[in-house]
């Protein structure tokens, strides 16, 4: 599931975004609101983070702006201003729940997941390619028919690829979404993990783009 993090505090950011990556979730991260406005309106976002204390375009004009245009993505706000008035003028501009700062990192991913759970986009249905299906809430894989076991990384990686299916993902985008802000893993090493992925969910499902990326190919499913 791709979420979008709009954080200006680095720390915060970096700490949330490891949170969220542990947790599953595909994090795109933006630092400003004219950035985040422009990221938010993607169709494949379960659910947005958004503090409202940004550089360039406050939050809660961003949120309304989304809410103006139609976009019903769930949004969770993040914020510093913690009086129960600001807390009203987040709801009324569109914001689905609400977490000061500072906040728990668990509490953080409880509520996220839940309003990924109750949005109308169903997020946690299964995605399918080729003889195979994942199942991103159970944290499971079927090759044709067949229980695949994968690393939290082998599923990370795969479970991405078929969310962008048709689009090739290079290989610092793909490290970016498997291991965070982490460097640990190479562009070397992620061809070994999408080796192990082909050996284990079909050798045809990933194709791998001399000097772009990887992709799982439309046309397959």
């Amino acid at each position: 599931m791709r979420i979008l993090l709009v954080e200006d505090d680095d720390t915060i950011a970096r700490a949330t975004q490891a949170a969220c990556s542990e947790a599953g979730f595909f994090v795109v991260a933006e630092r400003d609101g004219q950035a985040a406005l422009a990221t938010g309106r993607a169709p494949d976002l379960a659910a947005v983070i958004l503090d409202l204390g940004l550089p360039g375009l406050d939050g809660t004009v961003v949120l309304k702006i989304w809410r103006k245009e139609g976009l019903r993505t769930p949004v969770l706000v993040l914020t510093a201003r913690g009086s129960w008035l600001e807390r009203v003028h987040g709801f009324e501009a569109g914001a689905d729940d609400y977490l000061s700062k500072p906040f728990h990192m668990q509490e953080l991913i409880a509520r996220l997941r839940a309003l990924v759970r109750r949005s109308a986009r169903l997020p946690y249905a299964a995605r399918s390619a080729p003889d195979l299906v994942l199942h991103a809430q159970k944290m499971s894989v079927e090759f044709r028919g067949r229980s695949v076991e994968l690393t939290p990384h082998e599923f990370k990686a795969l479970n991405f690829l078929i969310a962008r299916r048709g689009e090739v993902i290079s290989a610092s985008e793909l490290i970016r979404h498997v291991n965070g802000e982490d460097d640990a893993v190479t562009p070397n090493a992620m061809e070994a993990l999408i080796g192990r992925i082909r050996r284990k969910a079909g050798s045809d499902l990933i194709e791998t783009k001399r000097g772009f990326g990887y992709i799982i190919r439309d046309e397959q499913g």
